[in-house]
């Protein structure tokens, strides 16, 4: 992409302050519900977690969020003790357009976390991370460093906003699709921005992780 194109999105956002505003408020409230309304679910979690393998009940990991600072993404442990360590990522900077991240025969995966990953729920502790404002409920997906580090310029653009827990991107396709297509879906939500968009996603996520569609 050409660089005017990164100032086009940029104005976009501009344009969009007043939006990007009300999305923070909806945030702060709808996540603020959620963990209230969810408690009893987080507490059937963590005790199925700890039954079901040794170690923490959640998972912690640096990501890389808007304007690319680190913070500290939460998620319910779906993996077994020092998975981190056993991950081999096969990186070509030089093809970061066909990257995909997940794999479906990853065998780190705990049974108890292939429960949580099919049907989303380790993904709610991430509410948190929206009510502290290093998320949103909706936008890309945070990457980690590791993978950010060989981002083409132009992939940078994603991060003007907040990551999301779940975004465009995700109701494409969710863990399966290449990194090329993930930053088209990105940038394609960042320039049509709108609180009507949101709410249409989210509903979508809904739908799709209802069906369990491209979860793993």
């Amino acid at each position: 992409m050409e660089n005017n194109i990164v100032i086009d999105i940029k104005e976009k956002i501009e344009n969009k302050k007043i939006q990007f505003g009300v999305k923070r408020i909806f945030d702060i409230i709808l996540s603020f519900i959620g963990i209230v309304i969810l408690l009893p679910i987080y507490l059937v979690i963590a005790i199925a977690i700890k039954l079901d393998s040794k170690g923490p009940v959640l998972f912690k990991q640096i990501r890389v969020g808007k304007d690319r600072r680190n913070f500290t993404i939460y998620k319910f442990r779906t993996m077994v003790v020092s998975a981190e360590s056993k991950r081999e990522l096969q990186i070509d900077p030089t093809n970061m357009d066909n990257f995909v991240f997940q794999s479906k025969s990853d065998n780190r995966i705990t049974k108890v976390g292939s429960f949580l990953r099919n049907t989303s729920l380790d993904e709610i502790p991430q509410l948190f991370n929206v009510l502290f404002g290093h998320m949103s409920l909706v936008g890309p997906r945070p990457e980690i460093p590791e993978v950010v580090k060989y981002y083409p310029e132009n992939y940078y653009q994603r991060l003007l906003v907040l990551p999301g827990i779940t975004g465009l991107a995700q109701v494409s396709g969710r863990g399966e699709i290449e990194l090329g297509k993930t930053i088209y879906y990105d940038l394609t939500y960042i320039c049509n921005f709108s609180i009507w968009y949101d709410i249409k996603i989210l509903f979508t996520t809904f739908f799709k992780v209802f069906k369990r569609e491209g979860a793993f």
